[in-house]
């Protein structure tokens, strides 16, 4: 004979609750790491974007590194930009950097950033 009961239980347990708090803190500290650089990446795009009206390599330098300290740009400076001319003659600035976030012990996130002036 077999025993059953009548009601049945529903619901989760107190370790998936505890696992599900675990991934979401962990999911929010990546995001909460993350976006700061993203939005610095956001700046240089502008910056770039803005030292395309220089004529020479090295006004565009100069026009991104005051376009930098407005931006508070701390990661690429105006000698790390590569620029260039297409073919219609207009000045297209490229360039590329790595932020390395330390997330906690021997573990970081690295993340490559690049991109072009419009």
């Amino acid at each position: 004979m077999t025993y059953r009961s009548a009601t049945r239980q529903r619901g989760i347990s107190i370790l998936a609750v505890t696992f599900v708090i675990a991934v979401l803190a962990v999911s929010g500290l990546l995001v909460a790491r993350v976006v700061p650089t993203f939005i610095e990446y956001q700046g240089v795009l502008r910056a770039a974007n803005k030292s395309k009206e220089g004529n020479t390599p090295a006004e565009v330098r100069v026009i991104f590194d005051k376009a930098a300290e407005i931006e508070d740009i701390k990661s690429i400076q105006g000698k790390d930009l590569d620029v260039s001319k297409d073919a219609n003659g207009n000045v297209v600035v490229r360039f590329s950097y790595d932020r390395e976030l330390p997330l906690g012990g021997p573990v970081s996130l690295k993340i490559h950033y690049e991109g072009k002036s419009l």
